[in-house]
């Protein structure tokens, strides 16, 4: 049994169905904003939305018990508040390990279409790289 065959039997249809329609256009968005990070005139409005998209996974996994996708958008969250909160250029490392952490939710996407289980977070996303570099 999978994510989404587990998610099923503890939750609503329409719950898991809007979590994942939702899910998927955040996805959809997410490496396009974590790229504009690049161009200055649209950092600091990237920066806005992608700790928005952040925070509803959050909300929505921790509402879902999806433990691992909780804890690493709560930690991506912590960092783009910190970016929110410097106003100042994103470096390029930063931006590197937002684009690895995209892959890694987009992998989770794909588990939830193929009803696997979830992978395992890859130890390098839990190394935060330095913003003020």
């Amino acid at each position: 049994m999978g994510i989404k065959s587990d998610l099923d039997a503890n939750f609503d249809f329409e719950i898991v169905d809007e979590f994942l329609d939702h899910y998927s256009i955040m996805i959809d968005s997410m490496e396009i904003m974590i790229i504009d990070l690049s161009k200055p005139s649209m950092q600091r409005r990237s920066v806005d939305e992608l700790f928005r998209v952040f925070h509803n996974i959050k909300s929505a996994s921790a509402y879902l018990n999806i433990e691992p996708m909780t804890r690493l958008s709560a930690l991506v969250e912590d960092e783009l508040e910190q970016l929110r909160k410097k106003n100042d250029f994103v470096n390029e490392e930063t931006i590197n390990w937002l684009l690895e952490i995209s892959d890694m939710f987009a992998t989770w996407h794909e588990n939830f279409q193929l009803d696997e289980k979830l992978s395992k977070v890859r130890f390098s996303l839990l190394k935060i790289p330095d913003i003020d570099k």
